[in-house]
């Protein structure tokens, strides 16, 4: 539920307020110190402010100074001032201070929630630009401003102007070569090729030669010199993705080209100087493929000098959405259509969603949603997501209900039925644990009781 912070003195508008609006949470304060106090603790992107606040309620100057500090401490903020009916004055002034909006009294219901319900999306559209903004600061392409891809980003900057060999670790589907771009984009060596070769996607007999070139006449059908894509990144940036399939037999090779930053083509007996930054990516566990010796414990150490750790989609929250609304435009571009955007119900389910195929399955989906929705609005249908994979999320009180209730039954438990060693182990009194009996309808706690 969105939080509005609503400044008022007036008691009987703040009750107004409070039955007139059961879709906001709302936090209340009465003057500006306190107001001040709530907009720390509770960060609200709507505020509803009275100009005429104690100790001056005739004037506007309290409200005015409220007004500044609020946007000093939360620029963002969507401040609606509320006003006397004659006060246009003050409520120009308010809006040329960075107001949002203002609103005369005598308060009406109706209006005041479609003024909250622009202000709340202006809100949302604005933090989904910032994460765009955020995320383009080190890539385009790397979109979202959740704490894990934020603390991933930075790691990207941090080791992209070193020449360390890097390790991506990642499910399918998260982006690794994404972040490779990222950092071959933001290092020394930006306007040098950048190179890619999947070593599960080429068979084992023609990994090498694709990877170290080969001579004239080295096997049949060898008809002239050819450079290897480790040769063909000299300068730049080599990407060995999923190097936890590169077979055995050729780890040897790798590790001594990682080594020594020589390579000998296939029929070849010259060795030839490669100046290439590395990074390697894999969906596998390299640590439990060295323990059953299928990957050789030297190279491991030799690809990760430093490892970077890639979310899957389900753990980056509402960067779903922002990458969805990213995609969305694209494909909108892609294919000339128009839908404007999700349904509530197609952006509970996205979020829900366990994205087994990360980020690669929400493109499937989405690309499929827009070629063939019937209306402005992608909906849950649409996207494939049945409403049996959406799950209800428990509110608070419910949470605090099981968590609590689960936490008396396994004390009374370690206290063999006795309900005084049970308050004890909970460090509570016996009548405030008879009172969460009785809250939560633990009833045959009580009956046990007085069994014994």
């Amino acid at each position: 539920m969105k939080t509005l912070l609503v400044i008022e003195d007036d008691i009987g508008i703040q009750k107004q307020l409070k039955w007139s609006l059961p879709d906001y949470e709302l936090v209340f304060a009465q003057d500006r110190s306190s107001a001040l106090t709530q907009l720390r603790r509770y960060e609200p992107e709507v505020v509803t402010l009275d100009l005429g606040l104690p100790p001056d309620p005739a004037n506007a100057t309290e409200g005015l100074a409220c007004l500044s500090e609020i946007l000093s401490l939360q620029p963002n903020c969507k401040v609606i001032v509320i006003t006397g009916s004659n006060d246009n004055d003050h409520a120009l002034k308010a809006v040329a201070l960075g107001a949002y909006d203002y609103y005369q009294k005598p308060i009406n219901i109706d209006v005041l929630n479609v003024i909250l319900t622009r202000a709340f999306k202006l809100s949302q559209l604005e933090t989904e630009n910032q994460a765009l903004k955020a995320a383009g600061g080190t890539s385009s392409d790397i979109i979202g401003n959740s704490d894990a891809i934020m603390r991933a980003c930075r790691t990207v900057e941090k080791i992209a102007p070193t020449e360390i060999t890097t390790l991506l670790l990642g499910e399918s589907g998260t982006g690794k070569e994404v972040f490779a771009r990222a950092i071959h984009r933001q290092s020394p060596r930006v306007n040098k090729p950048f190179v890619a070769i999947n070593c599960a996607s080429i068979p084992e007999n023609l990994l090498e030669s694709e990877l170290f070139g080969y001579e004239k006449g080295a096997f049949t059908g060898a008809n002239k010199t050819t450079l290897g894509k480790i040769e063909c990144a000299n300068g730049g940036t080599l990407l060995l993705d999923e190097i936890g399939d590169m077979p055995l037999s050729l780890q040897a090779k790798m590790l001594r080209f990682l080594q020594e930053r020589v390579i000998e083509r296939v029929g070849g007996r010259q060795e030839i100087e490669v100046d290439v930054r590395v990074i390697c990516a894999t969906h596998r566990n390299l640590a439990e493929m060295v323990a059953v010796q299928s990957f050789r414990e030297d190279l491991y150490y030799r690809v990760s000098e430093i490892t970077l750790a890639i979310p899957p989609l389900r753990q980056r929250g509402h960067d779903i959405i922002v990458i969805a609304k990213a995609l969305l435009t694209k494909f909108n571009i892609e294919f000339n259509s128009h839908v404007q955007g999700f349904s509530d119900c197609a952006m509970q389910a996205m979020l829900q969603h366990p994205w087994p195929g990360n980020i690669r399955e929400l493109q499937n989906k989405l690309k499929s949603a827009v070629i063939l929705a019937d209306s402005k609005l992608i909906t849950a249908d649409d996207l494939g997501l049945s409403n049996k994979e959406m799950v209800k999320t428990s509110t608070l009180r419910k949470v605090r209900e099981q968590a609590e209730t689960q936490a008396i039954r396994q004390a009374y438990t370690l206290a063999n039925g006795n309900l005084s060693k049970t308050s004890d182990l909970l460090g509570i009194t016996r009548p405030t644990l008879y009172a969460l009996i009785d809250k939560y309808r633990l009833h045959d706690l009580r009956n046990a009781e007085a069994e014994i």
